[in-house]
């Protein structure tokens, strides 16, 4: 694939990931003209934050004070909604001022040596079939 420049920005942003986020990696990757395919890496367990940190930080803008929640990092969907937040940022700053994500994101959690290959085939062999009209998800 030949990016243009959001599609620069989106790589950029995707290999900043690992650089910022503690026990995360990145495995194969590739950026499509409307979608991204990747695998990420979360070494250990979710960081899990009990109420009595939660009641520190700051969410949405307004102060959490229910000492029943609990704030869940070092998750795929944390890591995706920070990476799309950046992206964003950084797209709309470049001018394009109507680039948005779809809400939602695909998921799959690979659970040995076979299936890491299926998917890392699939990430390598997608440009082929975005440009035959083949592309789809997972089979």
């Amino acid at each position: 694939m030949i990016l243009n420049d959001c599609g620069e920005i989106v790589k950029e942003e995707w290999l900043k990931t690992k650089e910022i986020r503690e026990k995360v990696d990145l495995d194969y990757f590739v950026i499509m003209p409307n979608h991204l395919h990747g695998i990420v890496i979360i070494e250990g367990p979710e960081v899990v934050e009990t109420h009595r940190d939660a009641s520190q930080i700051q969410t949405e803008r307004r102060r959490i004070t229910d000492p029943s929640l609990r704030i869940v990092r070092n998750n795929l969907a944390h890591i995706i909604k920070g990476f799309k937040g950046s992206c964003t940022k950084s797209i709309r700053k470049s001018g394009h001022t109507t680039f948005k994500w779809q809400p939602r994101f695909y998921d799959h959690i690979i659970r040995n040596e076979k299936d890491l290959y299926r998917i890392r085939k699939y990430i390598d062999e997608n440009p082929l079939k975005w440009q035959l009209g083949e592309d789809e998800e997972f089979e």
